[in-house]
């Protein structure tokens, strides 16, 4: 495990497709590995290798049906959570300082991570919104976020 080590938790995400971004974003920006949890797809599925143009080939990710159970985990091996989540107490991403290694959680599309996992973070952050939106898709959020926490 390296130091600037960044893992994915994606909770409950029901789109094949976002999956798909998701594991093409963790490619971009060097996840080291993502972990499917709750009702998260998993390939092999076409909509997954339609968006991830490959990247769940050699990405390395594995399936947890409980996630609260692989945060657990993850803190005894010394990995500090974040939570990308919409809410008051979240920190502005920009105004984040990640501590490493690090596994970054993201949620259902409709109703983003649950109570339960926000409850076990070190931290939760969140993207700031400018427009009138106050949301983005998932795997663009993930994006973002990744991009930030490798800059």
């Amino acid at each position: 495990m390296s130091t600037k080590d960044v893992y994915l938790i994606v909770q409950n995400v029901r789109s094949l497709f976002n999956v798909g971004a998701i594991f093409r974003c963790a490619d971009v920006f060097g996840v080291k590995k993502i972990f499917l949890c709750g009702y998260t797809g998993a390939p092999p599925r076409i909509e997954i290798t339609k968006t991830a143009l490959g990247a769940e080939v050699w990405i390395p990710w594995k399936k947890h049906g409980q996630t609260h159970l692989l945060i657990k985990k993850l803190k005894q091996q010394g990995i500090k959570i974040a939570v990308l989540e919409i809410s008051q107490n979240a920190k502005p991403l920009p105004k984040f300082k990640p501590i490493f290694p690090l596994a970054l959680v993201v949620g259902s599309e409709t109703r983003g991570v649950s109570k339960k996992i926000i409850a076990l973070a070190d931290e939760v952050v969140k993207i700031p919104m400018l427009g009138k939106k106050e949301s983005l898709n998932v795997a663009v959020a993930a994006g973002i976020a990744l991009y930030q926490l490798r800059n």
